[in-house]
């Protein structure tokens, strides 16, 4: 068995599939599996002109698999490869042959509405009006708004009270927070949780959550390192965010780290300058940004940490006694 890795993209899948067929390996030889890095430039241009000795498909196939390479089934590309397989040791014409079983379920995953179109919509389709905090988070375990959800254990929605008075708003989840299903549990979380704990906020009664809802990464070894995500995924995912503030109505916006706060506050603003200050939003009669707990975490020595860390603790302090 050949496991095969590639993005979730039609054009990773056919670079994969054409030196499958070049090595003449059977679909049922084949396990597909969807992964967050690219594939090797070295294997994409040695899979750049068709294999020797493999016929060209028909551009119909082409066309049907780039379509059907945009549906939200895990099984896509197995069907796939597998349809191509018969294509070019078959039946050239399989396509044309309506009655076959995996040509009617190719042509239907094609023909349906599928994760590009959502994607060109990011999160709005899938958020019910009105919904409360509770309704939200279960409607955001569905979400495929972005291509973020592909790669991600699970949807990471906010928590907290409901009616919270204070709210804050960080980037994204972490490694941790992926697989527990939290906001702000990991290393992040722990600097977080002893400042609130030395300005004397109760986390119990705040509610935190991220700009975006899923963790973006990369794999290197054994280990998921943190990529900051794209303007379009952050895009994607502002109207949970936004839907979560409309159902909290807080008093009080706390934009953790410089996505949040540009998200909030616009594309000018600057932690190193702005930061520290109470302005209205029309999120918030009062809000507030300063530097995300990460931030900490990467000061170069004990010094800068502790010195970020003062600067943290300081706004904070003006949050909890405003």
């Amino acid at each position: 068995m050949r496991t095969v890795e590639i993005e979730p993209t039609f054009e990773s899948w056919q670079t994969a599939a054409r030196l499958l067929l070049r090595d003449g390996v059977p679909p049922a030889d084949v396990r597909w599996r969807e992964i967050a890095q690219p594939v090797q430039p070295s294997l994409v241009a040695e899979a750049t002109a068709p294999p020797p000795g493999v016929v060209k498909v028909p551009r119909q196939f082409l066309d049907v698999a780039r379509r059907a390479a945009a549906a939200p089934d895990p099984t896509r590309w197995q069907l796939l490869y597998e349809t191509l397989w018969r294509v070019v040791h078959q039946n050239h014409d399989l396509l044309a042959d309506t009655r076959d079983p995996a040509v009617r379920r190719l042509s239907a995953l094609a023909a349906s509405p599928g994760a590009g179109s959502r994607e060109a919509e990011g999160a709005a389709p899938f958020i019910p009006a009105g919904a409360g905090i509770t309704e939200l988070r279960a409607a955001a375990a569905r979400c495929t708004g972005c291509d973020l959800y592909r790669h991600a254990t699970q949807t990471v929605f906010g928590l907290g009270a409901a009616g919270a008075r204070i709210v804050m708003v960080g980037e994204q989840p972490g490694d941790q927070e992926d697989l527990k299903g939290a906001p702000f549990v990991g290393p992040a979380g722990e600097v977080l949780d002893r400042a609130l704990a030395d300005v004397g906020l109760d986390r119990q009664s705040l509610y935190v959550t991220n700009a975006v809802k899923h963790f973006k990464f990369e794999e290197r070894g054994k280990r998921r390192i943190h990529q900051t995500p794209r303007a379009n995924e952050i895009a994607a995912c502002r109207p949970w965010l936004e839907a979560e503030l409309a159902a909290i109505h807080p008093e009080i916006l706390v934009c953790l780290g410089a996505t949040a706060a540009r998200i909030v506050f616009g594309d000018s603003f600057r932690i190193t300058r702005d930061r520290g200050r109470f302005a209205p939003t029309r999120w918030a009669p009062k809000t507030i940004a300063t530097y995300h707990p990460s931030a900490v975490l990467r000061g170069q020595d004990e010094a800068e940490q502790a010195q970020l860390y003062a600067m943290l603790v300081d706004d904070l302090r003006k949050i909890a006694t405003a």
